[in-house]
C-alpha cells in the first residue's frame, strides 16, 4: 500500500467529506497523516495537537468510526485494507471547525458536577496550621487514586452513548472526577457534590454500557466510578447521610 485514502472532515457541524491522498509510511501514526495533510497538501485544515507523545489529549480525533488520541495511535492498527482512513472531530461536540471541536460543554459540566476542589478550611477563609494528611492505605483514597490520572481528553465523552441520545447527561468525566471528590478527606463540598450528581441528567442515567471504560487512553475506569456514586446516593439515602461499603 504506497497511499492512503484519507477523507477528512471539513467545515463545522453541517460540513462534510474532502479527500486526500497521503504517501503510506512506516510507523506513521494518525497524527503524522494530518500534519502531512495540513503542510503539505491544504494548510487551511484547522485540527489541535501539542504534546505529540500522549499526555495532554489534545490531538483526540474520531478515527474510523472510534474516539482516539491521534498521535498514539499507528494507521496501521486502524486502516483498512484498501488504504482507507476516515477522520472527523470529536463526537458528541459541537463542532469549530474541521477537525477541531468546542469542548466548553465538556467543562461546563464538570462545573455542573461539582468537579473542583473545596478544602474544609475554606468556608471562613482560615489558614489551616497543618497540612491536611490523607491515609495512602485507606479506601476511600484507593477508590480516588483510580480516576485521578484523567487528563479531560473528552475520549470517554465523545465515546459515550448516553450522552448521545441525552445532551444534558453530565458525562463519564465529570462524574468520575466527582467520585475523587467524594473520596478525597480534605474536601468539604461533599453533600454539594452528590446532590449535583444525583439529578436526573447525572450518574442514575449511565446505562453501564462502559464505551467509556473501554476506550479511555488512560486505562482509568469512570464506569466504575459512576457505580460507585450510585452505591453512595443509595446509601445515604437509606440510612440518612451515613456511607456504606
Amino acid at each position: 500500500m504506497e497511499q492512503l485514502k484519507v477523507s477528512v472532515w471539513r467545515g463545522e457541524d453541517a460540513g462534510g467529506f474532502a479527500r486526500y491522498d497521503v504517501p503510506a509510511r512506516d510507523n506513521q501514526t494518525v497524527l503524522d497523516v494530518v500534519t502531512h495533510i495540513q503542510r503539505e497538501l491544504d494548510p487551511s485544515l484547522a485540527y489541535r495537537f501539542a504534546c505529540r507523545v500522549g499526555m495532554c489529549g489534545s490531538c483526540a480525533m474520531t478515527v474510523n468510526g472510534r474516539a482516539r488520541w491521534t498521535c498514539r495511535t499507528h494507521v496501521r492498527k486502524v486502516v483498512g485494507g484498501d488504504g482507507a482512513l476516515e477522520l472527523r472531530p470529536l463526537a458528541n461536540l459541537p463542532v469549530i471547525r474541521d477537525l477541531a471541536a468546542d469542548l466548553a460543554p465538556f467543562f461546563d459540566k464538570w462545573q455542573r458536577a461539582q468537579g473542583f476542589f473545596q478544602p474544609k478550611d475554606a468556608a471562613d477563609g482560615a489558614v489551616p496550621d497543618e497540612f491536611a494528611v490523607v491515609a495512602p492505605g485507606s479506601k476511600a483514597r484507593r477508590e480516588a487514586d483510580a480516576g485521578i490520572e484523567c487528563i479531560g481528553c473528552a475520549v470517554c465523552y465523545a465515546s459515550c452513548d448516553v450522552v448521545a441520545w441525552n445532551g444534558d447527561y453530565l458525562g463519564p468525566a465529570a462524574l468520575n472526577r466527582a467520585w475523587t471528590l467524594v473520596n478525597d478527606a480534605r474536601d468539604g463540598a461533599r453533600g454539594e457534590r452528590l446532590d449535583a450528581v444525583a439529578g436526573d441528567a447525572g450518574c442514575h442515567s449511565c446505562h453501564s454500557t462502559r464505551s467509556c471504560t473501554e476506550r479511555c487512553p488512560k486505562q482509568i475506569d469512570p464506569s466504575g466510578a459512576i457505580a460507585g456514586l450510585k452505591r453512595t446516593l443509595f446509601w445515604e439515602s437509606l440510612f440518612g447521610g451515613k456511607r456504606h461499603g
